[in-house]
């Protein structure tokens, strides 16, 4: 930086990035000088190297910013954890996996835990059957990361975040609409293309049309 270049000459960058050409090193830090700025060599092994003015004091303070909420981010988005039993109920089954489900979208991955107890370690088919169930229930939002295993007493599955298949879903909301929010609207009407155009009066293809007189309910008492 400044003074401490050791090149001969230089390709000039100023602070927007256009390029200056190369340049002499004591007229690229003339430059640099008189906007008050640093001359930064940002490519050393090009030839010649590629320096560029900038405020260097600025850019430190910005770079350290940048990598302090990339550490706030990562800290942020952890391994989360849900308890399952082999024998839970349906109600309890479906308000944990919303749970998941949740956390799955939030980018976060999930670490399933069955607890096994007492006898119930002898039939891990059991457990195999709840995360498959689960696994199938947040299909679209999480993906298996780590099959299922048993960890002494418990089985363990770790599930992580589908961010293509979520891509894919949102691509094609956005192509089309009307599928994604439940088809095209019609009139409510349910009335069959062959018989929506006909008028009062007009006979319908395939329609029976009763005799003067006569009743058209069916059954016979």
């Amino acid at each position: 930086m400044n003074d401490r270049i050791r090149a001969r000459e230089v390709r000039l960058v100023d602070p927007e990035g256009n390029q200056l050409g190369i340049k002499l090193l004591p007229e690229a830090l003339a430059i640099a000088r008189q906007m008050d700025l640093d001359l930064v060599e940002v490519a050393p092994s090009a030839n010649p190297p590629v320096c560029r003015i900038m405020d260097y004091g600025k850019f430190k303070f910005d770079e350290a910013q940048r990598a302090k909420e990339s550490r706030r981010k990562a800290s942020n988005v952890g391994i989360k954890e849900m308890k399952y039993r082999p024998k839970i109920g349906q109600g309890d089954f479906d308000t944990k996996t919303r749970q998941v489900s949740r956390f799955l979208s939030e980018g976060h991955k999930v670490k399933i835990t069955i607890m096994f107890r007492g006898r119930e370690v002898y039939h891990p088919e059991l457990g195999k059957r709840i995360l498959d169930r689960l696994a199938e229930q947040v299909e679209g939002t999480g993906k298996v990361e780590s099959e299922a295993r048993l960890d002494g007493r418990n089985m363990v599955m770790v599930l992580a975040p589908d961010k293509r298949a979520r891509q894919s879903q949102a691509a094609r909301s956005a192509t089309h609409p009307d599928e994604a929010e439940g088809g095209p609207q019609g009139n409510g009407a349910g009335v069959a293309p062959a018989a929506a155009g006909a008028t009062q009066g007009d006979e319908v293809p395939g329609a029976v049309t009763a005799p003067p007189g006569t009743s058209t309910t069916s059954g016979e008492g």
